[in-house]
């Protein structure tokens, strides 16, 4: 029985690479085309991007235009929002783009309505934001999530803790430093082989699954946090309310009541993980009026990814820097470059002393003489 069990898991894993593969190749545009098509151009701007994704008529244009002030056209009727319309919410000292997509139905990821233009702004986001009718069923929030994850988007997971790479020659070298319950070492074999891969190093560092190393070796998926907002809690009862706001990544709204809105900006900024730094000029007082905005997603929160965003050249002058803020333990505290920043520090650069040639201004550190008695210059002679 157990044989049996194991055969069956083997071939399910093996269909599971081919499935993978195909839909991979399905989503590629045609070799020898310019593109994929006619998309929305929505140009970055300000210190984070946000998509609206849902189906139609759930609210979507109703909360841009309450968080942003952006007009964007809303009706009773479904898909009103035909493009992409971004607007810019002020938080916290920062600007945050927020998109309004067309709404998509089940199978836009194999192109049905303007799907694939939707889901592809959305993989350029730094978080998206679900938004669901609260009166509707549970199956809408299933169904989306399956569409995302049809296209190599992943919500609220984190990369699988599996080394990959290829090698030229050597065979394939399967390690794991935990105990494997879901993938043994035939079964990585056959994967592999199902995408032509014979030479190659794998290492699991977790017990993972299948799909975790199918991602792997696809190599293009985006692991995004995705937060549920939940809309039109004002046609529903009390305890729907409360079982939907106790769910995982959930915020439950009303946009026709404007309820909870700021419970939304707040789930989103910490989600987020914007850091904001302030300067301190020498001699002078810290500049609160227009911080640094720093993100992991986005570069890193060191005091180096700090430098380089002031001025690319400016790592080379730093001698140290003092901070001020719940990342340092005292005030002010020196601090090197790989120092990790948190939000609301206050950061002043230490330059490194211009010197002259030779030493520090006019104290001259060595001689300009020459270093060997075949270098010097011979003086004419006396008599001649």
């Amino acid at each position: 029985m157990n044989l049996i069990l194991y055969g069956v898991e083997y071939h399910l894993g093996q269909l599971k690479a081919k499935i993978a593969k195909l839909r991979t190749q399905l989503l590629e545009p045609p070799k020898g085309s310019s593109g994929g098509g006619e998309g929305f151009e929505v140009t970055k701007f300000g210190h984070g991007r946000v998509a609206l994704i849902g189906f139609p008529s759930v609210g979507k244009s109703t909360l841009l235009t309450l968080l942003t002030g952006t007009h964007s056209e809303a009706a009773s009727y479904e898909f009103t929002t035909l493009t992409c319309i971004p607007g810019i919410i002020n938080y916290n000292d920062t600007k945050i783009q927020l998109l309004d997509l067309p709404g998509i139905i089940e199978g836009a990821s194999e192109g049905k309505g303007r799907g694939r233009q939707v889901i592809a702004v959305a993989k350029s986001s730094d978080i998206v934001l679900m938004i669901l009718d609260a009166s509707k069923s549970e199956g809408h929030r299933q169904i989306l999530t399956s569409e995302l994850e049809a296209v190599g988007l992943r919500l609220n997971k984190r990369p699988p803790q599996i080394y990959f790479k290829k090698k030229k020659t050597g065979g394939i070298s399967f390690n794991s430093t935990c105990a494997m319950t879901h993938v043994d070492e035939k079964l990585c074999y056959q994967i592999l082989h199902e995408y032509k891969i014979h030479n190659a190093e794998v290492l699991f560092r977790e017990d993972a699954t299948v799909d975790d190393l199918i991602d792997v070796i696809e190599g293009n998926r985006k692991y995004m946090k995705c937060i549920y907002v939940y809309n039109k809690i004002d046609v529903v009862g009390i305890d729907d309310v409360d079982r939907l706001a106790r769910q995982s990544s959930s915020v439950v709204i009303s946009c026709n009541l404007q309820l909870n809105l700021d419970r939304l900006l707040a789930r989103m900024w910490e989600d987020m993980g914007l850091v904001r730094v302030y300067t301190k000029p020498q001699g002078q007082q810290p500049d609160f009026s227009e911080p640094v905005v720093l993100s992991s997603d986005r570069g890193g929160c060191t005091v180096e990814d700090f430098c380089n965003h002031i001025h690319r050249n400016l790592v080379k002058d730093v001698k140290y820097v003092l901070v001020w803020g719940i990342s340092s333990r005292h005030y002010p505290q020196h601090c090197g470059l790989s120092h990790s920043l948190h939000d609301e520090d206050v950061v002043q650069i230490v330059k490194k002393k211009e010197t002259d040639e030779g030493g520090r201004g006019r104290f001259k550190s060595h001689s300009t003489a020459p270093a060997r008695i075949s270098d010097r210059e011979k003086k004419a002679p006396l008599k001649t």
